[in-house]
């Protein structure tokens, strides 16, 4: 995985100094250029007889100016990561931010979380569902007070791992993006069980996990170049599970739902819990073809 440009989203409040520290320590660690941008209410393509279209458009304009030098502001002290602003009027936040992310070749797109929910945790809302089911990049989300307490740098990588082609190809390139970063990488499965275990259940359990280790020994082989953790987590929920590992100064990477459009962000069931509870970013990055014919990553027979 390449990431040269970031394109950050920018609303004004907390939420959107979120995505912008998240683009920051991304872009910082990377080597990468940012371009933060303000999706704005579109004006109407073809001008009326009136004065009206021309004061709606001097209007939304000196608005959207007023925000990205909101943006300015805050990234004032930032001086070892080149910023670029532009602002792009379009009916969804979302979708705008895909066009965006077109036109610029941005490598990748980085929200903050939607209003509510709870700190430290991502709220998904209309911008992040029009992105996690459109975008062709990864889409990167920051949880709410990230501005607040966020690590000084990301120090490593996360990848939630299940035994299938798109998490190959999703290791693959966490495994590619770990090395231009120089950070280490960790893999983690989630084993999901109840509070209470007969024998019966617990020794099912255990092969479980017996055999989930194995998947991850084996998918780590020939990485010489990367330090990386395997772990496997377990719990009675996605939260409960999660809370087991330590998320400080990492990003966590999901991939994209094998029943998603290629070259797109789609996320399953389970990769949406994971969003939700996480105590950390999350990017997801999108299904490919290599992750379709399920070649990537493996190494030795199965």
């Amino acid at each position: 995985m390449k990431i040269e440009h970031i394109l950050a989203g920018f609303v004004p409040g907390g939420r959107g100094q979120d995505g912008l520290t998240l683009a920051v320590l991304l872009a910082r660690r990377a080597g990468a250029r940012l371009t933060v941008a303000h999706v704005h209410v579109p004006t109407w393509p073809t001008p009326g007889p009136g004065k009206i279209d021309a004061e709606w458009r001097a209007y939304v304009a000196a608005q959207a100016q007023t925000v990205l030098e909101q943006a300015r502001e805050l990234l004032a002290g930032v001086r070892d990561v080149p910023v670029d602003f532009v602002s792009h009027g379009h009916r969804g936040s979302g979708r705008g931010l895909v066009q965006l992310a077109g036109r610029l070749e941005a490598d990748a797109v980085v929200i903050g979380p939607a209003p509510g929910g709870g700190k430290g945790r991502i709220r998904v809302g209309s911008t992040a569902d029009q992105l996690l089911h459109t975008s062709p990049v990864p889409v990167a989300l920051a949880p709410r007070g990230y501005a607040e307490s966020h690590p000084p740098a990301l120090r490593r990588l996360t990848v939630a791992y299940r035994r299938d082609p798109a998490s190959d190809e999703a290791v693959r390139q966490a495994f590619e993006l770990a090395g231009r970063m120089g950070v280490p990488l960790r893999l983690v499965t989630l084993v999901l069980g109840g509070g209470r275990r007969g024998r019966v259940e617990a020794e099912m359990l255990g092969r479980i996990r017996e055999k989930v280790t194995a998947d991850l020994d084996e998918i780590v082989r020939g990485h010489d170049d990367v330090r990386v953790d395997v772990e496997v987590l377990e719990g009675r929920d996605v939260a409960a599970a999660l809370a087991g590992t330590d998320c400080e100064g990492a990003m966590l990477i999901c991939a994209s739902s094998e029943t998603g459009p290629l070259r797109r962000v789609f996320p399953g069931d389970v990769s949406l819990k994971i969003i939700r509870s996480a105590p950390c970013p999350v990017m997801m990055v999108p299904r490919s073809p290599a992750g379709k014919r399920g070649s990537a990553g493996r190494r030795g027979k199965r």
